[in-house]
């Protein structure tokens, strides 16, 4: 603590982790780890565990703001304040007030106040009085409000220490990256996968990515996409892996022995194969897809059931009762929106017919696939794959996440 005898730290809230009973410990422990890893880049930021709160002591870094800023990308959190943290004596609180409203404009104001601890000498209604009265004193200027306050002044009060604060800032909530598993999302570069990527991750996912591309048959800018979109959302989770996957080639074989209705959704069913593979190589537990019910052909109740037929893990799919405008809001939000709007060429517009069916059946689909050696296509897209790893902090809080140099995939079995 600094010679005045406040300090400054960021104090987070948390909400859905505190129902959590027997886990909480858990869970707290992986959020504690990720509010590090945020911040690791920043400097010195020590984060400790509190009653009901973690607490990120700022004592000698250099930026207060960019550590705050930071957290609103940290999954689990309810909301964050830019605090000064004091001792637990009135004369002290008084001082941590003080200094919290010498660096405020406000016309009106209040004093909310809680106390931790019943054996602290003031209740928390006589503490707001107390505070009140001197806030008065010290800008006689100004009045109480306690429905449309310009100022809110936050106490919190513990048994050796206090936390004096004028804002709090919404967090994302969820549940911390880590706590959930492993899913695998298939991202394309649009506008709906990415955020239902971000949607597992707020959920306490870590999310691998696999992309279909169709280079050589079309531009490589669906990758270059891709990989800013992963870079993007990286910051949410810290590390990320993208599997790129070859397509145009079984794209062809497809083409040459299926019949244009039934192409997309056999096209979607390889894709979960591959997928699947390449998830259960990496230990996650699901597949994740941004199908939104009804959208295009192959996202009907029909054909999204024949494209699950294939799948062994669970298919997730958070987006599915969502409509185009809530989606787009979503990623404006995160981010993404500009990136997944950028024009390009994906293997979605290769080899797709103009009338895709809606409706198809599971013996028109099985009649499709036994023209095809469905083994060693997916076999030859695993095989074809290769990964890019990216991490993030890399300094600022909006530089993307830079991929490692790429790597092929070994091969798991494949049935």
């Amino acid at each position: 603590m600094s010679r005045t005898g406040l300090s400054p730290c960021v104090i987070v809230h948390y909400h859905e982790i505190s129902l959590k009973r027997g886990n909480r410990p858990l869970f707290l422990r992986r959020l504690q780890e990720n509010l590090a890893r945020a911040v690791s880049d920043l400097g010195p930021v020590r984060v400790v565990q509190l009653p009901g709160r973690i607490v990120l002591d700022l004592e000698g870094t250099p930026e207060p703001q960019g550590v705050w800023e930071r957290l609103d990308r940290v999954c689990g959190i309810a909301n964050t304040a830019l605090a000064v943290r004091t001792g637990s004596a009135l004369d002290r609180i008084k001082a941590a007030v003080d200094h919290v409203i010498d660096r405020q404009t406000f016309t009106s104001f209040r004093i909310t106040a809680r106390r931790a601890f019943k054996t602290f000498p003031l209740t928390s209604t006589d503490l707001n009085r107390e505070l009140g009265a001197h806030v008065l004193a010290r800008r006689p200027d100004a009045r109480v409000d306690l429905h449309h306050a310009g100022l809110n002044v936050h106490v919190e009060v513990l048994p050796h220490e206090a936390f004096v604060y004028p804002d709090r800032r919404p967090g994302p909530g969820g549940l911390p990256v880590g706590s959930g598993g492993t899913v695998a999302a298939l991202i394309s570069g649009g506008i709906d996968s990415p955020v239902a990527s971000w949607r597992m991750i707020k959920r306490g996912c870590r999310v691998l990515f696999v992309h279909f591309h169709s280079v050589p048959y079309l531009p490589d800018t669906s990758v270059r996409k891709v990989r800013q979109l992963v870079s993007r959302l990286t910051q949410w989770q810290y590390v990320s892996r993208l599997y790129l996957v070859p397509f145009g080639e079984i794209q062809r074989e497809v083409v040459l022995a299926v019949s244009p209705m039934a192409r997309v959704v056999v096209y979607r069913r390889l894709m979960v194969r591959i997928a699947e593979a390449l998830a259960r190589q990496s230990g996650a537990q699901a597949l994740v897809t941004g199908e939104s019910l009804g959208q295009v052909a192959s996202q009907t109740l029909h054909n999204l059931a024949r494209i699950d037929e294939v799948a062994l893990l669970p298919v997730l799919r958070p987006l599915i009762g969502m409509d185009k405008i809530e989606i787009t809001d979503e990623a404006r939000r995160l981010d993404t929106l500009e990136i997944s709007n950028e024009a390009d060429a994906d293997c979605c517009t290769l080899f797709v017919p103009a009338h895709p069916g809606t409706r198809l059946s599971q013996e028109e689909v099985a009649d499709m696939e036994s023209r095809l050696d469905i083994s060693a296509l997916v076999r030859a897209g695993v095989e074809a794959a290769t990964m890019e790893t990216f991490d993030f902090p890399l300094g600022a809080g909006t530089h993307p996440a830079r991929p490692a140099p790429r790597r092929r995939v070994a091969p798991p079995p494949v049935s």
